[in-house]
């Protein structure tokens, strides 16, 4: 049985996370035209049925409604217990809320990975992803008919092939629909409400709010003060004042890795040359890339956070001909989502890198690619021990 996220973290940068509900509950929507389909997403053949655990003479699936105003997530709202009609309206009357969406979030057993999936309305949910993602028909046709979409880590570093069945549970097999960023880094897979329930989803766990002109970290304290005890609520895409005047970050004398400390993480990472990659693990005998990072990186006592994404902001970024071992090089490899970050290896120095590559592989130093490559990261033990 899955067991429900009480953990969704929260991450002050764009693209973190994802959510949705049977209807819209807030502003009124204006259809637009049938807006592309997308490459990653082809139209699922007549002739596959909707799902395993589906009737061929059941109820024909419903068409999914045409992509209507989008509305960026601002909040990610996860409670113990069921939201009632009572708590939305709660919500709802918090000054800036502009709409809400409802999910069903689990942790749940994906071909044998644990993956934080979230079950949706496909017609609703889509307008609170990102443009790429929402404008795909065949996408959300597909996920309504009874695929899993997956983001592009999972399927292609996690060796989810596209349009292939993966075990979900004791008895149930999805087809993977197609690779789609959500926008949030926290979620890797998404299904229809009626999978959810035949995978053991709690109901409507999770509310997505848009507040675009809101301060993020306001609306934050006042929807938690309307709402149960023991409700998280997540920054996605915040809304935050601006300063009145630039900030520059300064990094003073002590806010880095001591040489002891990086002598140590990079001996710790190397010492796991050879070892298999394994989507979601953390050691100490298999790794995926970031989760090596944060391995290595504690055997020095520096408090890592799990996902890159997260990683990303764990110190000042440094130009590549400037980068020292130790130093973390990051990528934008997700077709989906261009702006996402991907993948983290550790600069080795001379050129080469230190990582876990991919589903398949194993955790090897080799020559630096700059294809892609978003930055450098020097890490500060305390930004990254901030970073939630």
């Amino acid at each position: 049985m899955p067991f429900i996220v009480v953990a969704l973290v929260a991450v002050l940068t764009a693209d973190v996370l994802l959510l949705a509900q049977p209807e819209s509950l807030l502003e009124p929507e204006v259809p637009r035209a049938t807006p592309k389909q997308s490459l990653l997403a082809q139209k699922r053949p007549e002739r596959v049925q909707a799902s395993p655990a589906a009737s061929p003479t059941g109820p024909a699936v419903q068409p999914v409604a045409p992509l209507s105003k989008l509305h960026k997530p601002n909040l990610f709202v996860l409670t113990r217990k069921p939201f009632t009609q009572e708590l939305l309206q709660k919500v709802a009357k918090v000054p800036g809320v502009r709409a809400l969406e409802l999910a069903d979030a689990a942790s749940i057993m994906l071909d044998g990975k644990r993956v934080q999936t979230l079950a949706v309305n496909p017609s609703t949910f889509r307008a609170y992803t990102p443009k790429v993602t929402a404008s795909s028909d065949a996408l959300w046709q597909n996920v309504a008919a009874g695929d899993v979409a997956v983001s592009f880590v999972l399927g292609n570093d996690g060796g989810l092939p596209l349009h292939s069945r993966v075990s979900a549970g004791q008895s149930l097999h999805l087809r993977v629909g197609a690779y789609a960023t959500t926008g949030f880094g926290a979620v890797d897979a998404v299904v229809s409400k009626d999978i959810g329930r035949s995978l053991g989803l709690p109901r409507d766990n999770a509310l997505i709010v848009s507040a675009p002109k809101a301060d993020s970290d306001v609306l934050r304290k006042r929807i938690l003060a309307r709402l149960p005890k023991g409700t998280q609520v997540a920054m996605v895409n915040p809304v935050l004042p601006q300063p009145k005047q630039k900030v520059t970050q300064n990094w003073p004398a002590g806010s880095f890795m001591t040489g002891e400390q990086l002598t140590v993480a990079l001996r710790a990472a190397v010492s796991k040359l050879g070892r298999p990659y394994v989507w979601g693990a953390e050691g100490p005998d298999t790794f995926d890339c970031s989760g090596l990072v944060q391995w290595a990186y504690a055997q020095a006592g520096v408090r890592m956070p799990r996902v890159t994404h997260q990683q990303w902001v764990t110190g000042p970024q440094v130009a590549y001909a400037q980068a020292q071992p130790g130093d973390l090089l990051f990528w934008r490899n997700d077709p989906t989502n261009p702006a996402y970050i991907s993948h983290v290896a550790i600069y080795w120095g001379n050129g080469k890198m230190l990582h876990a590559p991919r589903t398949g592989d194993v955790v090897k130093i080799v020559p630096v690619s700059t294809r892609n490559l978003a930055g450098v990261v020097r890490v500060s033990p305390i930004a990254a021990a901030k970073v939630r």
